[in-house]
């Protein structure tokens, strides 16, 4: 079997590496645009800690959260070691102590119902800095199993492995081959791309690519800015990410680097400015939680584009009427979070497996 994936983003990639580990053919075909979301994501790994989410959505973050042991292990098999994952625990530091009391049954429920997730413990202020170092003093709850993984170097890791496996990656812009009213690939310029079946995972970028056959793919681009920042002298890689129970973030990667993040600016278009309304709000968040961070010196600031679906939660199915079109899309501010589980769903609906899990939350379609 064939199968022609569009986007070469996170969750693109798994797919075409799920689909090659299954022993199938693969042609990968990545526009490669400017801000798309892998490029630029923090890597956070921890949906136990999260609030709010409803359950289909947190189904899908815990499915890519338990995914990566596996996927990891796999990469390694093909020599593929430098992804920037690690679990390295997360620390859960609101400022009000009353938010703490209130999450810390949710997260020790979900904690003992995932073993992945790790043991759960109440710290006080002085043992949380202990754990990051440059954090304002604040009880804390800290959960070891929290992981993070770096976008750049599990996509550059998996685009050698697919093509270590043999699959074929294209660049270029892609549209739908239609032989009437069948599927038959995609087409790049001129030249059609034929597959026995095709997954559309463009990010952002993809409703354009529906458009042509009169679908309506509720996705729109929501511009996140997130800083970088190093602390020179200071080993950050076992440092624990920090959220501080708003949406927000602090993580840590080797040699003094510190992600911090995130602006979410819905309607902001593809504008890849910026701007100083977003880097005052992740800056002053930032030394509010961590105001060691003050002599960080700044590294750069990178602009993603996430696909937001209308209700937040994954656009993830085969559209009705093309059986061997998928779509997968829509995962918003958690994509490095999901894709590990998304990306195998959508293999596998490509190769006409029943999937782990009803997809009904998730139909692409809608509004």
């Amino acid at each position: 079997m064939r199968v022609v994936v569009i986007g070469g983003g996170i969750l693109g990639s798994i797919a075409a590496y799920s689909l090659l580990r299954a022993k199938a053919a693969v042609v990968l075909i990545d526009a490669a645009h400017d801000g798309r979301a892998t490029q630029a994501g923090a890597g956070i790994v921890s949906p136990w800690t999260t609030r709010h989410e409803g359950e289909a959505l947190y189904a899908m973050l815990e499915g890519g959260a338990t995914a990566y042991p596996d996927l990891v292990a796999s990469l390694a098999e093909d020599g593929e070691t430098d992804l920037g994952y690690a679990r390295i625990g997360t620390l859960s530091a609101p400022a009000d102590p009353a938010v703490l009391d209130a999450v810390e049954p949710l997260v020790r429920a979900r904690a003992a119902a995932c073993p992945l997730a790790g043991a759960v413990s109440r710290l006080t202020a002085a043992e949380a800095q202990r754990l990051f170092p440059a954090m304002a003093p604040r009880a804390a709850l800290h959960l070891t199993g929290g992981a993070r993984v770096d976008g750049r170097r599990i996509g550059a890791a998996l685009r050698r492995a697919i093509t270590r496996r043999g699959g074929v990656v294209r660049q270029g812009k892609a549209s739908l081959l239609m032989e009437g009213d069948r599927l038959r690939g995609a087409r790049m310029g001129g030249e059609a791309i034929t597959g026995d079946a095709v997954i559309l995972a463009g990010g952002a970028w993809a409703p354009e690519v529906l458009a042509p056959l009169g679908l309506r793919l509720a996705v729109e681009p929501q511009r996140g800015q997130i800083l970088h920042l190093r602390l020179e002298g200071t080993e950050t890689a076992s440092w624990p990410v920090l959220y501080p129970m708003t949406s927000h973030y602090l993580l840590t990667f080797e040699e003094g680097r510190v992600v911090v993040g995130a602006t979410r600016e819905t309607g902001s278009g593809f504008d890849r400015r910026v701007t100083a309304a977003g880097l005052a709000e992740v800056l002053g968040t930032a030394l509010s939680v961590a105001p060691g961070l003050a002599q960080a010196t700044h590294l750069e600031t990178r602009i993603g584009f996430r696909p937001m679906s209308p209700d937040g939660c994954p656009l993830l199915g085969v559209v009705p009427g093309l059986a061997n079109l998928v779509i997968a899309n829509g995962l918003g501010p958690s994509g490095l979070t999901i894709s590990p589980f998304a990306g195998a769903i959508a293999a596998g609906l490509a190769l006409g497996e029943a999937p782990p899990l009803d997809l009904a939350p998730y139909d692409p379609l809608r509004r």
